[in-house]
């Protein structure tokens, strides 16, 4: 699949819907796109689809055997086949339409949804600049690299790339630059610290956050060991299509060298925790993560012996 360069500006198919005719200048660009119904909402299942009777599509996180010529599944309807998108299969779709929305992870694309005006402030701050794309409250900002999608990673802002769909508002201004280790970090500690009724929500439902109560040892500040912890969990979270465990371990024996002069304890095991949540959220096995952050603590531990 071609990268986009830029997006389109002026459609030139008359004698098409004016919906489709952008969303077709967009696919030939590599970016999976599809109708959207009032509300800014994807059609309906067609019968057969409906409440995944057919199992869904192959590309879905519960991937299954569907092969719908119609809109059917949301974002995963999303294509760049021209004859699908202009097929009489969707042609009551693109009737009805009243936006076009895109796959963005399809299209190796990310957007930070940035949802109001702190939100923005905090983007300008923290994030190198990129495409921007102004929205009816605040701004995308589009980077070029797909990851895994999250909503409220911070207040205000959600991230949009593989298996969700984002509003196409038009071709915004600036280029597109490659996506941020710092945007993928927010997704990592979305994930590994999610709080649900109350408690922490991970692949390890009692673990605990990294705080003074679980490293009463330690010698270093607060900020001085979150900031190692970032910083590794960044690395990890950008290992997204190989390399993820190999860095597990050594993020690992990197913050565990960290605390070899400290008395302890330091709260390590926490620590590996979060490095083997990070791993597991970009794809590696959780039994492979596990042994990787083992070893890198451990191989520290013996060296100190």
């Amino acid at each position: 699949m071609t990268h986009p360069i830029d997006f389109p500006r002026d459609p030139a198919r008359p004698a098409l819907p004016t919906h489709l005719r952008a969303a077709l200048q967009l696919a030939e660009l590599g970016i999976p796109v599809l109708p959207l119904r009032e509300g800014k909402l994807p059609f309906g299942n067609c019968w057969d689809c409906t409440s995944s009777a057919c199992g869904d599509r192959p590309h879905m996180k519960a991937a299954g055997p569907c092969h719908c010529p119609a809109p059917c599944h949301g974002w995963a309807a999303a294509t760049t086949d021209y004859d699908l998108l202009a097929s009489p299969a969707w042609a009551f779709a693109w009737k009805q339409a009243e936006a076009i929305a895109y796959h963005p992870g399809g299209g190796n694309l990310t957007v930070v949804d940035l949802d109001n005006p702190d939100a923005v402030t905090w983007a300008r701050r923290n994030l190198p600049p990129t495409k921007v794309v102004p929205t009816t409250r605040g701004q995308h900002w589009i980077y070029r690299g797909a990851m895994q999608s999250a909503n409220n990673v911070r207040p205000g802002m959600d991230i949009k790339s593989l298996m969700a769909y984002a509003v196409w508002r038009g071709p915004g201004t600036g280029p597109i630059n490659t996506l941020p280790d710092l945007v993928r970090a927010l997704v990592v500690r979305e994930e590994s610290t999610r709080p649900l009724r109350g408690e922490v929500d991970s692949s390890s439902p009692a673990r605990a956050t990294w705080d003074r109560s679980v490293a009463t040892g330690c010698r270093h500040t607060d900020t001085f060991v979150q900031t190692g912890l970032n910083r590794g969990l960044a690395r990890v979270a950008a290992c997204h299509d190989e390399g993820a465990g190999s860095a597990a371990y050594g993020v690992a024996r990197f913050l565990a060298n960290q605390h070899i002069a400290c008395p302890g304890p330091c709260g390590l095991e926490t620590l590996g925790r979060l490095i083997i949540d990070a791993a597991v959220a970009v794809g590696v096995p959780e039994a492979y993560a596990e042994r990787a952050v083992t070893r890198g603590l451990a191989a520290v531990a013996v060296r100190a012996a």
